[in-house]
Formats: C-alpha cells, structure tokens, sequence
C-alpha cells in the first residue's frame, strides 16, 4: 500500500531548466535546492552554483557555417561522357567485324585457290616451321611421315656429332679446315634437306600432288648418297677429315684414341641415318607405285612438255 507522501505516478514530472536560478528556486522552497542530483542547503542564504546539469551547451557554430549562397556542384555531363563513350565502343566493335571479315574473304579466297596459309608450330619454344602430322597428313601415311621426319632429325644429329668430333680432330691434329667444312655442312644440310625432301614429302601425302612425289625422289636420293658417303668418308676432301666415316677413324684411333672413338661413334651415326633412309624411300615408292601416283606423274610430265614445246 502506497504511503501517505508518496509521490503520485501519473503526475508529471517538473521540467528541469538547466539554465533556471537554483539559488533563487532553493529559497523559495524553504532553505534547500537540488542541483545535479545532491542537496544544498541554504541557511546562510547562499547557493553554489550548479556543477553537474543534465544537458551540456553546443560548441558554437564558425560564422559562415551555413551559407545560403554556396553552390553544390553536380556534374551534368556525365550522361553525355557515356553515351560518347558508347559510341566510340561501338565503332571498335564495328572495327574490328569488318576486319574479322575481311580476313575470312581472304582465307576463303586463298582455299579456293589451293594456297594454304601454314602456321608455324614446330618446335613448340621456338616455331621456325610448320608441322602438324596428326591433322594433315591421311592416318595411313602417319607412320611412314613420322618416320621420314625421324631421318631429317637424324640427319640433325649426325651433322652436330660431326662438328664435335671434327672439333677434337682440329685441337689434337691443328688443322682448322676441317672444321670449317664441318660446320658449312650444318648450315647447308640441315635447311637444304627441310626445304629440298622433307617439306616436298610432307606436302605429297597431304595433297596426292605426283610433282612433289617426283621432287622428293630425287633430293632423298641425294641425301642417301651423303650419308653413304659420309660413314666411309674417303680421303677426297682433306684426307676425309672432315666426316666422321670409318676411313679417319681407324687412321685416328691409332695416334689420338679418344679422336677415333669420336669418329667411331659418328659412323655409327650415319650408317644407322643410311639405313633408315633407304627404308624410308622403299616405303614411299611402294606407296607411290600403288596408289598409280606414278601414273599420273607421267601424265603430268608429258603435258608440260607439250605446253613447253607449244
């Protein structure tokens, strides 16, 4: 039960002016007063001034806070930055389907006209040709082409075994010739055998051309004559020094050994390059043969001549 000076719940609350004289409010209520949650009392007549009120005054506001006259700036070009923008995107896009287009007119034209435009892929760090077996070549023609592209590394080998061993042979006998013609037959050997059978090769299978068939017999058979050549290595050319055929090896091994172990081992290189070729050619002429290839070269042959003749 409530008490008798209880305070009344629902009558409101008096509101504190935090800015109201408290020492005048103190006397007038009969010699005390309340500030910030304490006491005073006032029987001399005097009240300290409040020291902790409920609500802090603002900062004051720097002149020219607000200003009536300031502008907000807003960009207005923003939407017609975008739409040039759009336009200068669209005429790229536009650029480059025409261009697109064009290059397609340009590969149809060549296909029409047998020109094929060959990428070079081979070797995959540094492509200097183009070579693509498993999607050129007729599955059937594969192995043999694999094959024919394992003489033309061979062949590689063999000039590079060559330089070295002929190297040797310069340090311990001091002819500097022969290295020389060791490494004339690299630089010529390796690009004339690409361009003079191997790419003729290449281009026979994928196209049943006769005329390329025709220009790899005769080249191929050059290159089997080199190597042939090459594994005796007679003494023609500076006493044979310059190949690493049997004929220096045996005439090496007797005064430098490791010399003729090195000319040794490229005999063995070319004999093995001989060898393969001969197979290689058997092969491609059986095909040639067969497929009546050989047919349609003469054919070929006697209507250039007659144009020549005409």
């Amino acid at each position: 039960m409530a008490g008798r000076y209880d305070s009344n719940p629902f009558e409101e609350e008096e509101e504190v002016n935090p800015f109201a004289d408290h020492g005048a409010r103190g006397k007038a209520a009969g010699g005390s007063a309340f500030s910030g949650g304490a006491f005073y009392t006032t029987s001399s007549g005097s009240v300290p001034p409040a020291t902790n009120s409920r609500l802090s005054p603002l900062p004051p506001e720097p002149a020219g806070f607000y200003n009536s006259n300031d502008s907000v700036d807003i960009p207005l070009d923003n939407t017609s930055d975008l739409k040039k923008k759009e336009k200068e995107l669209q005429a790229k896009e536009s650029e480059l389907r025409r261009r697109e287009q064009d290059l397609k007119r340009r590969e149809d034209a060549a296909a029409r006209a047998g020109i094929v435009l060959e990428e070079k892929n081979w070797p995959p760090f540094f492509p200097i040709i183009h070579h693509d077996i498993a999607n050129e070549i007729p599955i059937h023609l594969q192995r043999l082409q694999y094959v024919a592209f394992t003489t033309l590394l061979g062949l590689v080998a063999c000039l590079l075994w060559n330089i070295v061993a002929v190297t040797t042979a310069w340090i311990k006998e001091g002819d500097v010739k022969i290295w020389f013609l060791s490494l004339i037959y690299f630089i010529s050997g390796v690009p004339g055998a690409y361009v003079l059978w191997y790419r003729p090769l290449y281009r026979a299978f994928r196209n049943e051309s006769a005329m390329k068939f025709g220009w790899f017999f005769m080249f191929y058979l050059l290159h089997i004559g080199f190597c042939i050549f090459a594994a005796v290595a007679p003494p023609v050319v500076f006493r044979g020094k310059s190949l690493t055929g049997i004929l220096p090896a045996v005439d090496l091994v007797g005064k430098q050994v490791l010399v003729g172990i090195f000319y040794f081992i490229g005999f063995g290189f070319f004999c093995l390059e001989s060898v393969i070729s001969v197979w290689v050619i058997q092969q491609v002429y059986m095909y040639f043969r067969g497929s009546g290839k050989a047919a349609e070269m003469k054919r070929e042959a006697a209507r250039g001549a007659l144009r020549a003749a005409i």
